[in-house]
C-alpha cells in the first residue's frame, strides 16, 4: 500500500470486542450463555445518535469492511470501495458499524472458540445459527452502542438477507434497508451448491467429525474444494472468459492432470489462500444459515405477508450477470414490498462480474448506491 493513506479512506482502524453475559436463545432451541462480538466503527456518532449505519457481511466476510490495520497492509477492508469519505456510505455523514457474526472465525465467538463448559474448542458442538439469530445478536450490540434506530442497515449477498431480517424483526429500529445482490430465499440449485461444498469438507480425512482442532489438523483439501466450487458460482461466464479465456500456463498441452489452464491455477490459488484465513466449521455454519433463510416460510410461503409490518424504505440492487442471486430474485422482493405499499428503489446494474459485482467499483452501481445514501435523512443534521 502507499506511504500515504488515500484521501477517501477511513484510515487506520482498530477492532473492538464486547462480551455479552446474558444468554442468547437461538432458533435451534439451544442458547449461548456468554459470547463475544468483534466489530469496527468508522466515522463519528452524532449527539442525537441518529447517523449510524450497520454493515452486515456475506458468507466469508468479517468485521474489517474498510480502512487499514497498519501502513503495511496490502489491501483495505472488503467493502472499502463503498465505505469512506465521499463514498456511498460516507463517513463524513455516517457512523458506520461492521461486525463479525456469531459462528465466525475472525474474533466473534464461533466453533474455534473455547466452550466454557468443556474448556475445549466448540468445534461441531457450536450451535447452528440462523440469520434471525445474527440479527438478534446485532440488536444487542446496537443497545451497547446506544443506537436505538439505525439510519440504515445494509448488506450484500448473505448480508442483504440480514438487512431484510432486520426490517422484518425490528421495524422501528431502522429507517432504511439496503439489500444488494441478495434474495428472499435460496433456490434449490443454490442449496445444492452449498451441499456439495459441505460434503467436500465433511469427507476430508482431516475433518475428524469437526474436532480437527484437537488433532492439530486442518481439513485443507475439503475446504479448498468448497472454496473452488463457491468461487466458480460467484463469477459469471463472461468474467471468467475475459479474465482467463482458455489460456494455457505454459503455452502447450501437457496431457496430464496437473494445472494446465490459467483458470485452474487461479481456482487452486483461491482455494489455498482461503484455507489460511477461514475455518471449515464456520464455512459449514454459514452455508446452513444461507440455506435456512426464508422469511415467507412462516407465512405459508407468502413473502408479501412476511413483509407486512416493515416500516423502512428499501434500496434493492441486483446485477445482470449474477446467476447465483439472479435479478429475478430481487424483483420478487421488490414486488412483495410494493404489494404492501412500501417505499422501494430498485436498480438492476448491467455488469459482467457475476455475484462478486457488489464488491466491485462499477461506476453505475456506485452512482446509484451513492445517490440513494445521499437522500438518507439524519435527524439533527
Amino acid at each position: 500500500m502507499p506511504d500515504i493513506l488515500p484521501p477517501d479512506s477511513v484510515g487506520l482502524v482498530t477492532p473492538q470486542t464486547h462480551k455479552f453475559t446474558t444468554p442468547l436463545a437461538l432458533d435451534c432451541g439451544r442458547s449461548l450463555p456468554t459470547y463475544e462480538l468483534i466489530y469496527e466503527t468508522y466515522g463519528t456518532l452524532n449527539k442525537e445518535h441518529s447517523n449510524a449505519v450497520l454493515i452486515c457481511h456475506a458468507l466469508s466476510g468479517d468485521h474489517h469492511a474498510a480502512g487499514y490495520y497498519t501502513m503495511q497492509d496490502k489491501k483495505p477492508g472488503w467493502w472499502d470501495t463503498c465505505i469512506g469519505p465521499g463514498k456511498p456510505v460516507d463517513t463524513n455523514r455516517f457512523f458506520v458499524v461492521s461486525l463479525n457474526n456469531l459462528g465466525g472465525c475472525k474474533g466473534s465467538t464461533g466453533p474455534s472458540s473455547i466452550n466454557p463448559e468443556t474448556d475445549k474448542p466448540y468445534g461441531p458442538d457450536f450451535p447452528i445459527m440462523t440469520v434471525r439469530d445474527w440479527v438478534k445478536s446485532q440488536a444487542r450490540l446496537s443497545d451497547v452502542l446506544g443506537i436505538s434506530q439505525w439510519a440504515a442497515v445494509i448488506g450484500g449477498s448473505l448480508g442483504g438477507m440480514q438487512a431484510l431480517q432486520w426490517a422484518i424483526d425490528y421495524p422501528k429500529h431502522l429507517r432504511h434497508c439496503g439489500v444488494i445482490a441478495a434474495a428472499p430465499k435460496l433456490t434449490a440449485q443454490n442449496i445444492a451448491f452449498n451441499e456439495v461444498a459441505r460434503q467436500a469438507i465433511l469427507h476430508d480425512p482431516e475433518f475428524h467429525k469437526g474436532h480437527y482442532y484437537q488433532h492439530d489438523a486442518v481439513p485443507r483439501r475439503g475446504l479448498i474444494l468448497a472454496r473452488m466450487l463457491g468461487h466458480i458460482t460467484y463469477l459469471s461466464e463472461v468474467a471468467m472468459r475475459k479474465k482467463f479465456g482458455r489460456e494455457l500456463r505454459e503455452g502447450k498441452l501437457k496431457f496430464g492432470f496437473d494445472v494446465e489452464f490459467q483458470v485452474e491455477s487461479y481456482l487452486r490459488h483461491q482455494g489455498s489462500a482461503f484455507v489460511d484465513r477461514f475455518d471449515a466449521n464456520t464455512y459449514l455454519l454459514m452455508t446452513k444459515a444461507l440455506d435456512y433463510f426464508d422469511p415467507a416460510s412462516e407465512h405459508k410461503g407468502n413473502l408479501s405477508a412476511a413483509l407486512t409490518n416493515i416500516l423502512a424504505n428499501f434500496l434493492v440492487i441486483s446485477f445482470t450477470s449474477d446467476w447465483r442471486f439472479a435479478p429475478a430474485r430481487s424483483r420478487e422482493l421488490v414486488k412483495a414490498l410494493l404489494y404492501n405499499k412500501k417505499t422501494v428503489s430498485y436498480a438492476e446494474i448491467k455488469a459482467h462480474e457475476g455475484h462478486d459485482a457488489f464488491l466491485m467499483p462499477i461506476t453505475h452501481y456506485i452512482e446509484v448506491f451513492q445517490a440513494y445514501m445521499q437522500q438518507v435523512e439524519i435527524p439533527g443534521e
